[in-house]
């Protein structure tokens, strides 16, 4: 994923500390993302992880013990990275610089983080962390409104969430589940749309 494919989105390859626990981590959370990059959900297994990352597999059933737990690792590290939303000055600004993020997070090829996603579908403890990575995002993201209340572009008592779900929801939708083609302006459309809710 490249180095703008964040926002709330899954971006990879979290900063580690140092030290050999976070080495081993960091290993196995990138031999997760390259088997489902490489075959989705059906390819991951806890052997092909250990045989890809070259960490014994006993190391690896005894910290993350099955599919589900290396997949909630890999979502909880991504939730892990250092990431505020843009501050452009307006709240649409802000808005669009998010939902390019975003959409850089879907469209590239391959794409980790559409990867995440349909896996989540097939996991509970992925699905679990999946949510939390949400709310992480969005409680992040919210600041953008909170400034935007400040400088009197929103409603004193709009609700941040509705509006970041109203920017950034339909771009999911329509990258992720309906897979269409990213339009040249869905970024700015859909900013356009969460904006106008804050104003309300």
């Amino acid at each position: 994923m490249s180095s703008d494919a964040q926002a709330l989105s899954l971006p990879p390859g979290a900063a580690r500390p140092g030290g050999r626990t976070a080495r081993t981590r960091g290993r196995v959370l990138d031999a997760v993302a390259s088997l489902l990059l490489d075959g989705g959900y059906d390819a991951l297994t806890v052997d092909a992880v250990a045989a890809r990352s070259g960490v014994h597999r006993t190391t690896v059933y005894r910290r993350w013990q099955d599919t589900g737990g290396l997949l909630a690792d890999s979502l909880e590290a991504a939730r892990e990275q250092a990431w505020e939303p843009p501050d452009t000055g307006s709240l649409v600004g802000d808005l669009i610089g998010i939902n390019r993020q975003i959409v850089a997070a879907l469209t590239e090829e391959p794409s980790i983080t559409r990867a995440l996603i349909a896996a989540s579908f097939r996991s509970a403890a992925a699905a679990h962390a999946l949510r939390s990575y949400w709310e992480d995002r969005y409680a992040r993201a919210a600041v953008a409104v909170e400034r935007a209340v400040s400088r009197g572009e929103a409603a004193a008592r709009v609700d941040a969430r509705t509006v970041l779900i109203a920017s950034c929801a339909p771009i999911f939708y329509e990258l992720a589940v309906m897979r269409s083609p990213a339009a040249e302006d869905i970024a700015e459309r859909y900013a356009r749309v969460g904006a106008a809710i804050a104003a309300r």
